[in-house]
């Protein structure tokens, strides 16, 4: 049990005696009757359960369903209920939604309606972005779209401001740090790795995005848990001269912002990791550790050369990325040791990401590639690339590597790269795709590359008839 200090649609709340594994959305419906928060599915999928969360970084949609209690130390958190004004005025997007027909069995447009309204408070015109994550099977998105970009126009209501001032002594002070038996709420990484080295069978919950499916879905029991979104230092992002220095902490929404300028690419497969509300919560550190052969984070991570921290304790070490991944959901990673945070280069001008799924909003990568060549006067002379969803693990394409390094920056070269992607990999069947297909993908992938590099159009999103 622990203790916790939050805002609740603009009210102080203290709890004692919290369940640490006590979901938001249960609190919501069952303690506070606030049942405009649907449950679908769960899992952090549909968007039914939207939430706003707001704190130091200003308000984010998130996802009730698989949002811990604990999570929300010293944040305020608004839901639909709140969203009019005190005299009862609508909030423009719940207005937009009713004129421009946005709704109708309803149980999908509280959701919306919260993602809408922390997309509107950001100032936010990426409505296609900003909606991935909240599905509606009746209505349909064009009206709905059409509503959000009427409701863009409208001034930020001042009642929705409020919570900007919420960081208060009675709320971000007091029960911050404690512990409590079963939970960990550590405010530096000196504590979390004194107490993770005494707690090694611990589990350690920075967004919960995927946690929170063990307990919500597989009702598993987490008798010690740390909460690390309370860490400042583990969510830095930091340029050293030629290298930019990642904290495990970093949340995906925030790494895109960081990546928009020095990794495009990288950046813009960030926006197809998952939906708006998942990345507003999951964190770097968390995919990787995770060591999901199919997490879209490592592969472009590891075609750009990135250098793993690791820390137990006192003793610190790093490695290559791709050494990290021993086998199938094994990492080399000790009893205790964490992941503190990721390094990269600044700078990587050949790289490119490219994420294959079935859906092109949140869905998981059948095949993911990352190529990272160098080419000077013509000829390849470094290659990096990396494939998810192609092994057991997030791996390095040796082969189709050897294929390049050497070779005129040329087509054939790109074939013979191609080929050789057989040499790599002998990847599974299964209900995202087939052996073959995958590997015909990757293959091709390589000469995308090359037509990609070459000048070629060869985004959908941006060829024109």
């Amino acid at each position: 049990m622990t203790d916790l200090a939050f805002l609740l649609n603009g009210t102080p709340v203290r709890l004692c005696g919290v369940n640490p594994t006590r979901t938001l959305l249960q609190y919501l419906r069952e303690d506070r009757g606030l049942t405009g928060t649907k449950e679908g599915c769960n899992e952090g999928d549909c968007g039914a359960c939207t939430v706003i969360v707001s704190d130091e970084s200003g308000p984010r949609a998130m996802n009730a369903c698989i949002l811990f209690l604990p999570q929300l130390q010293g944040k305020s958190i608004r839901t639909v209920e709140a969203l009019s004004g005190p005299s009862g005025e609508m909030h423009p997007v719940q207005q937009a939604m009713i004129d421009h027909h946005g709704s109708q069995c309803g149980f999908c447009t509280p959701g919306f309606i919260a993602s809408m309204a922390a997309a509107h408070a950001q100032g936010r015109r990426d409505h296609d972005v900003v909606l991935a994550g909240n599905l509606c099977r009746c209505t349909g998105y064009a009206p709905i779209i059409r509503a959000a970009e009427a409701a863009a126009a409208q001034p930020v209501p001042d009642w929705m401001r409020d919570d900007a001032a919420f960081i208060c002594s009675e709320i971000s002070s007091g029960v911050r740090g404690q512990t409590a038996p079963g939970a960990f709420r550590p405010e530096t990484t000196d504590e979390l790795a004194d107490w993770y080295e005494a707690h090694p069978e611990a589990t350690l919950v920075a967004g919960a995005t995927d946690i929170g499916l063990w307990v919500t879905k597989q009702l598993r029991d987490l008798p010690e848990v740390a909460f690390l979104n309370g860490i400042a230092d583990l969510q830095r992002i930091e340029t050293q001269g030629d290298s930019i220095r990642i904290g495990a902490g970093v949340t995906l929404t925030d790494l895109h912002a960081a990546m928009a300028g020095p990794h495009p690419h990288f950046a813009a497969m960030l926006t197809r990791f998952a939906s708006e509300q998942v990345r507003n919560a999951a964190t770097i550190g968390g995919n990787i550790a995770n060591g999901s052969p199919i997490g879209d984070g490592p592969p472009a991570l590891i075609a750009l050369g990135a250098r793993l921290h690791l820390r137990k304790g006192a003793a610190r070490r790093d490695l290559p990325l791709e050494d990290f991944f021993l086998d199938y959901r094994k990492q080399d990673r000790q009893p205790g040791e964490f992941v503190e945070a990721v390094t990269i280069p600044a700078r990587a001008p050949g790289l490119r990401v490219w994420k294959l799924s079935k859906r092109f909003d949140q869905d998981i990568s059948a095949v993911l590639g990352a190529f990272n060549l160098t080419v000077a006067d013509g000829t390849i002379t470094a290659a990096r690339i990396a494939f998810g969803g192609m092994a057991g693990i997030p791996k390095r394409a040796a082969a189709m590597e050897a294929a390049l390094i050497g070779q005129p920056f040329a087509r054939p070269a790109f074939e013979a790269a191609r080929a050789a992607a057989a040499q790599d990999f002998t990847p599974l069947s299964d209900m995202r795709a087939s052996a073959a297909y995958r590997l015909e993908a990757a293959g091709n992938m390589a000469l995308r590359y090359f037509h990609d590099l070459s000048g070629t159009a060869t985004d959908l999103h941006e060829v024109r008839a």
